[in-house]
């Protein structure tokens, strides 16, 4: 036992740097094959122009006024840019291997410490200083530009965000499929794909009496804290099981099931205010575990004191699956959303739906509230990610449509959805990819990406209070990381 602890770092090391390598080849692959491009079409730019010594005389000018030459589309080189990233450039790409080895990660017991460090990537902003260049980067690089005229980042070239610390929990044998902080953020639960639950902690100040494995005998598809303490954990498995775990006692003090009608629990939430949660149930739909494809909704609200059902909200006849539930503020209104792409609002104290609209043309996996309850958020399984006004229902405030989603054979056990921080200014979404992005909301800064996984990140959280994440992996880790 104590040979595999002190192995641990090393291995832990030995991973990130495979990770890092791997990608960072596929980021010099992927560039070289734009420069390609790039200079096929310079080529061809200097055929049109054929005897016009002056004007090509003028473009070379204009390179080397920006630093580029011309003829190689490289930049002059100086000690300081030998392990630039890759993307901050179109012309001699150092190896990478070489680069990480000169600024190694730094592990110590699972945590890593980074720099404040900030990437510059500017592959596609080599408009900027000449105008013969710039169509043609904005046409090979997808370089884009805000309502003001400044320019963005494509998605791949975010830079990694800056890190304070970084914990790795490895206690989990298969694919993770949810994570979520406790209320005071202090307990964390993870869930996988071989149906175990597990409480634990990151803080070493914190004492760890509250860990826990819990053995639930079916696939994860929820989870959820009681809003008010770290006390009860619900879980929601896929054979309509609905468990409530006391945390101090270390026990399952209630172990409800749905009907069989409804037997995948697909989100629970419990109200900020009452003792009460609310279940998203669907029947299986033959032949397909799709999340566009489940079968019927039903939408129940449990007693939490006497673990009874109390009701079951209307949604009409044959209402496709809800997938995603948030609760407002006070517990008042409570939001669903469904395989169809429409969102649903309840009455709470009514126990009627009082609106709701289409949204996406395909499912909606996630739905949150934003920070000051006059938006709310939707992430279709597509990667299209709108925030909605309540004020003027059906107005987009903001969106993005992530290139993040690539990745089909995640379909299995991920359903992708996001997360928000805090202050409701940056919101961190699963993906297809082993790094996950953060974006900038309402804003016009460009977004960052997360330290890569070993594959897909399948499920995301943040902490209640601080800018803290979770990231749970199909390569059976879950991180927390502190950001700068």
């Amino acid at each position: 036992m104590s040979l595999t602890k002190a192995r641990l770092p090393a291995l832990l090391k030995i991973s990130s740097e495979k990770n890092t390598i791997s990608c960072l080849k596929k980021d010099n692959k992927r560039l070289n094959q734009k420069l390609l491009q790039l200079q096929a079409l310079l080529e061809e730019k200097e055929a049109q122009l054929g005897p016009s010594k002056r004007s090509m005389g003028e473009a070379n000018s204009s390179f080397q006024s920006s630093g580029i030459d011309g003829e190689n589309l490289r930049p002059s080189s100086s000690s300081e840019d030998i392990c630039a990233p890759a993307t901050s450039y179109l012309g001699r790409i150092p190896q990478r291997e070489e680069c990480a080895a000169a600024e190694p990660t730094k592990f110590a017991s699972a945590r890593v410490e980074s720099s404040s460090r900030q990437d510059s990537y500017s592959a596609s902003s080599l408009h900027a200083s000449s105008g013969g260049i710039g169509d043609t980067a904005q046409k090979l690089y997808g370089s884009h530009f805000d309502e003001n005229g400044r320019e963005m980042l494509r998605e791949e070239e975010f830079p990694e965000v800056s890190v304070e610390f970084q914990e790795t929990f490895l206690g989990h044998t298969s694919p993770i499929t949810r994570c979520r902080f406790s209320a005071s953020g202090n307990n964390i639960a993870s869930a996988s794909v071989d149906g175990t639950v597990r409480i634990w902690t990151y803080d070493s100040s914190i004492p760890a009496s509250r860990n826990a494995t819990i053995y639930c005998g079916a696939e994860i598809m929820s989870l959820d804290w009681e809003c008010k303490s770290d006390r009860l954990l619900l879980i929601g498995t896929a054979d309509g099981g609905i468990k409530a775990w006391n945390v101090d006692a270390k026990r399952v003090v209630c172990d409800l099931n749905t009907t069989d009608a409804f037997p995948s629990v697909l989100d629970l939430k419990c109200s900020p205010v009452e003792p009460i949660f609310v279940s998203a149930a669907s029947s299986r739909r033959l032949g397909s575990n799709s999340i566009d494809s489940p079968g019927y909704a039903s939408l129940t609200v449990w007693n939490m004191k006497t673990w009874k059902a109390m009701t079951v909200l209307p949604l009409g006849e044959d209402p496709p699956a809800i997938t995603s539930l948030c609760f407002n503020h006070n517990g008042k209104i409570l939001a669903a959303s469904a395989t169809d792409g429409m969102i649903h609002m309840f009455d709470m104290s009514a126990g009627l739906q009082i609106t709701g609209w289409p949204a996406h043309d395909s499912a909606i996996s996630s739905l949150l509230f934003g920070p000051d309850e006059t938006s709310i958020f939707s992430l279709g399984s597509d990667g299209k990610i709108f925030e909605w006004s309540l004020q003027n229902q059906g107005r987009v405030l903001w969106s993005k449509t992530s290139s993040w989603f690539s990745e089909p054979q995640t379909s299995n056990y991920c359903r992708h959805e996001m997360a928000l921080d805090a202050s409701g200014r940056q919101l961190l979404a699963t993906s297809g990819s082993v790094t996950a992005p953060i974006y900038q909301v309402q804003g016009h800064s460009n977004g960052f990406k997360t330290l890569p996984h070993g594959a897909a990140i399948t499920t995301v959280d943040w902490h209640p209070s601080l800018p803290i994440f979770l990231t749970g992996s199909a390569d059976n880790s879950v991180r927390v990381t502190s950001i700068l």
